[in-house]
């Protein structure tokens, strides 16, 4: 199979190309082809593939274990030709770049509302950028590779997906590690391999809660929210503190805490050295030119990703954490959801109808009654070759509706204003964002943001 990676000289990559040469099965792919509109940055990552590849072929060496070749890598700036003949296509782009990112939470903190990459004032602005893009991308693959299947894991998800799917259908899927992780980490604390619990989980992307985790039929997630020391033993657990769990009945998505905590949160923002963006941005631009050397030895691409992404996750939601009161991120915590594992077995389960069960982020259709069929959502799935097929959940409460639909909203108003063009539409997803709370701040957030970035010049 050939897999396309759009954004191929993102930071995740390897990601990807890690879970790829762990792959042993028949089908597996052979071919990687990387897009990306950055030279610099594609023959940064693909030394750091080729490092990867060279590990894996010492490590199978190492272990007496026959050798796999590892998938060839091919780099491109021309988007038709990264496109053609793939059978797979993943989309991790990022319209502005790093540096749009932190002049997105920039502006959001100054006019004192949160200004988190996909929560807030920031994930409007984000989207605003991405949408119009994104759509050209989904023209283009309906174009030049119209029976590829496309895995979204540009942010803001679910949004994003959404946009995709006016062009490409049911063939575009949109995933996120962090439901996965969550599961990951309440089914282990509860004794039962991640594996054999079905996680009862619904909402929107970064919007969502497990509400049950069935372990041989029986929902074991009320025994986890009785027991204080177990609930405060993990990352959400943590976050959100062991009342509040018990006063919801659930285990919300980590991104709930903007929500819940807000004032505090975007306090703790204002009060930090550092955006997380700005963090990112000054930290990759140091990798990217240690990555992208000529002369380095062998290895030292790959060694330097390492120290990289441990850092990235050290540091995650840092600020958030000390809202909460709870310090360093634990070392169980530092896992990822594993989204390269999530979009290997979504490829496995269509590619080789091996049938699966994934967090997803699909269509509707009629799967929750508070939305259209068409609004993009994210649940369980029974993924196989006709693709991910979302799961029959029960209704959601009050709390977790308004919430939902209120999101859901000011996603529909970048759809329209990115269609459209209408300032208004705009300042409207704005000014509708629960944590948005005046219009004159929408106007101003978008003047903001119109100011500094030229991918919003189509606004008027």
């Amino acid at each position: 199979m050939r897999l396309t990676i759009l954004g191929g000289g993102g930071f995740r990559v390897p990601l990807v190309y890690g879970a790829l040469l762990g792959d042993r099965a028949e089908g597996r792919v052979s071919h990687v082809t990387l897009y990306d509109e950055d030279p610099a940055r594609l023959t940064a990552m693909t030394r750091v593939l080729r490092d990867q590849a060279a590990a894996a072929a010492v490590q199978d060496a190492a272990g007496d274990r026959p050798a796999v070749d590892a998938p060839a890598v091919t780099a491109t700036g021309d988007l038709d030709e990264a496109l053609r003949g793939a059978d797979f296509v993943f989309s991790a782009i990022r319209v502005g770049g790093l540096e749009g990112r932190a002049s997105d939470e920039r502006i959001a903190l100054a006019e004192g509302v949160l200004g988190q990459e996909t929560v807030g004032a920031g994930g409007v602005a984000y989207g605003l950028r991405t949408v119009p893009v994104a759509r050209g991308i989904a023209r283009r693959i309906a174009r030049t590779a119209p029976a590829a299947w496309v895995i979204n894991f540009t942010n803001p998800a679910g949004l994003v997906t959404e946009a995709m799917a006016e062009e490409l259908g049911e063939r575009v899927i949109g995933i996120c590690d962090s439901p996965v992780g969550l599961g990951r980490r309440i089914a282990r604390l509860l004794g039962a391999r991640p594996q054999d619990a079905w996680i009862d989980y619904v909402g929107l992307n970064h919007l969502g809660w497990v509400r049950g985790l069935r372990i041989g039929g029986r929902d074991e997630l009320p025994r986890l929210l009785a027991d204080t020391e177990a609930l405060e033993s993990f990352e959400e657990g943590r976050l959100f503190g062991a009342e509040w769990l018990r006063s919801l009945g659930a285990i919300p998505n980590e991104y709930l805490h903007y929500y819940y905590f807000n004032r505090d949160t975007v306090r703790a923002y204002q009060e930090a050295k550092q955006t997380r963006g700005a963090f990112l941005r000054d930290q990759q631009r140091g990798f990217y030119a240690e990555a992208g050397r000529n002369g380095a030895p062998a290895g030292a691409a790959l060694a330097a990703w390492d120290r990289t992404r441990a850092e990235r996750e050290a540091t995650y939601m840092a600020e958030n954490r000390e809202v909460a009161g709870v310090g360093e991120r634990d070392g169980s915590d530092l896992e990822s959801g594993g989204y390269e594992k999530v979009a290997l077995a979504l490829m496995r389960a269509i590619a080789r109808d091996e049938r699966a069960t994934l967090i997803l982020n699909v269509r509707n259709g009629s799967t929750l009654s508070v939305l259209d069929a068409d609004a993009v959502i994210e649940v369980p799935c029974l993924v196989d070759a006709n693709g991910a097929h979302p799961v029959g959940v029960e209704q959601l409460p009050l709390h977790a509706v308004g919430l939902v639909t209120a999101v859901k909203a000011v996603e529909r108003e970048i759809l329209a204003a990115a269609a459209s063009g209408s300032r208004a539409d705009a300042v409207k997803a704005f000014a509708l964002h629960p944590l948005v709370d005046s219009v004159g701040v929408a106007r101003r957030l978008l003047d903001g943001y119109a100011a500094e970035h030229p991918g919003l010049s189509y606004l008027r």
